[in-house]
């Protein structure tokens, strides 16, 4: 039986073992000389603040490979990016009356020296393949990336070409055309072609 008086025990072992983690990876940093992370990969690295507020403030990546994940506090972290590595990153925010704003952009992660656009949150930038803003539209996109899932096709791996069919049709109001495993394999031998 529980006292009422003593509150019931939390479990912050999940939070205490990424404190752990960041601890050890600290005294790792200090004992090894100070080089740019980015450079362990040969190239710089794409950065993206996430950030999570409860029904306030939700960034999040709906797909990509992340190659790095740091962890800045209980509500942000910094996921990192190789370069060419498409990926989507999903912004939402919200007040007491309900969605304020909702984007979602996916784009291809830059190499040095490459041309990029800026985008907030996002380090130095990259090569946007769709931008997209309101809920009702982002929804659709969201169901397009689902679409390429049910294909059997990663995301990651679907040709930049539709995410770009994607942003072009929705804008225009229109439905855009499902991305089909016919159209990946002629994506996979086209880059074989190009290779």
């Amino acid at each position: 039986m529980s006292d009422p008086a003593r509150p019931e025990r939390i479990d912050f072992s999940g939070f205490e073992a990424a404190l752990r983690r960041q601890a050890a990876e600290r005294a790792q940093a200090a004992r090894t000389p100070a080089v740019p992370t980015a450079l362990a990969f040969g190239s710089r690295l794409t950065e993206v603040e996430l950030t999570w507020i409860e029904k306030k403030l939700e960034h999040w990546i709906r797909f990509g490979r992340i190659v790095q994940d740091r962890i800045l506090t209980r509500r942000t972290r910094v996921v990192s990016f190789r370069p060419g590595a498409i990926f989507a990153f999903v912004r939402w925010s919200a007040n007491d009356y309900g969605t304020i704003s909702s984007r979602i952009d996916i784009m291809r992660a830059v190499a040095t020296g490459e041309p990029y656009t800026t985008l907030p949150f996002v380090r130095p930038g990259g090569d946007i393949l769709l931008h997209i803003e309101g809920w009702p539209k982002v929804s659709q996109v969201l169901a397009a990336i689902d679409a390429v899932e049910t294909a059997g096709v990663d995301p990651c791996d679907a040709a930049p070409d539709h995410w770009r069919h994607v942003h072009n049709r929705i804008a225009a109001g229109h439905q855009p055309r499902p991305y089909t495993m016919e159209r990946h394999k002629a994506w996979l031998r086209r880059m074989e072609i190009e290779g």
